[in-house]
């Protein structure tokens, strides 16, 4: 005899993680901004598409040792596949940090939604299909020269 609550506790345990959720659209968010493919990732990573697929969705989890390689392949602190997390799935962990529940320094994640804009993602793909280096870090210094200095 299988009790009701049994049933409901496997339906459950189907649902991806709100938590897998967000890294994973973290990592989308990553590879869309470099422009890379999941084909690529995938590659880069030792995975078929359809993994990576898996992994942006929250449907699989994203272990350890996988984050640590997608931080590498990213070019990205691991940190940031948790930036911008919603407070009710356990973001706004800096608000704890600052009030001095936590050991580690308080670190500054992306407040605002510039990196979710395509004007953003036009620009970062544009930028890195300049092909020579040097051309790229003069564009990127001639970006930075037009910005206002805070002061």
């Amino acid at each position: 005899m299988v009790s009701e609550g049994a049933g409901e506790r496997t339906e459950r345990e189907h649902r991806p993680s709100p938590i897998d959720v967000h890294v994973g659209s973290r990592v989308r968010l990553r590879r869309t901004l470099l422009g890379m493919s999941q084909e690529k990732l995938g590659e880069a990573l030792g995975l078929t598409f359809q993994q990576v697929q898996k992994y942006e969705r929250g449907v699989n989890r994203i272990g350890a040792s996988r984050l640590f390689d997608l931080s590498r392949v990213l070019d990205v602190p691991i940190g940031f596949f948790f930036d911008d997390m919603p407070s009710e799935i356990g973001g706004n962990a800096n608000a704890t940090r600052r009030h001095g529940s936590g050991f580690a320094e308080a670190q500054d994640g992306f407040e605002d939604n510039t990196l979710h804009r395509r004007e953003t993602l036009e620009l970062v793909r544009a930028y890195y299909r300049i092909t020579d280096g040097s051309v790229r870090k003069r564009v990127f210094d001639l970006i930075k020269s037009l910005t206002p200095t805070d002061s």
